[in-house]
């Protein structure tokens, strides 16, 4: 469960380290993002000379969380950290590569490059 003012890794090579989420996108009033929801969050740490800086607004979509995710089959998936990938507004990534394992709920929700570009998918 992602909140505003929860910190997140960046698991792509877009120039940013940490993520502050400062608004989940979807409906006015919902409290909680889970993986595949899209947010608006803020640049708290990044690489230099990279193009994206610190303090800058930026969509991202969530890939891990901490909180367990409950798949229909019953199956219970569990990930050590809460990572996101930063995307433009048409929803693509704007790194060249992905980091880490990503949640294969992405695939159903049109996340495809995302997943195309991770090096495991489960």
């Amino acid at each position: 469960m992602i909140q505003p003012q929860t910190y997140l890794n960046v698991a792509d090579n877009s120039g940013a380290k940490k993520l502050m989420c400062i608004r989940i996108l979807g409906a006015s009033n919902r409290r909680y993002a889970h993986i595949g929801d899209v947010i608006v969050a803020v640049v708290k740490e990044a690489v230099p000379h990279m193009p994206l800086q610190r303090s800058e607004i930026i969509r991202a979509v969530i890939v891990r969380t901490r909180k367990e995710l409950k798949r229909d089959n019953g199956m219970i998936i569990q990930y050590d950290d809460n990572a996101a990938v930063v995307i433009d507004q048409a929803g693509n990534p704007k790194g060249s590569r992905v980091f880490g394992v990503i949640a294969y709920e992405l695939r159903q929700l049109k996340f495809t490059k995302i997943v195309s570009l991770a090096p495991e998918v489960f």
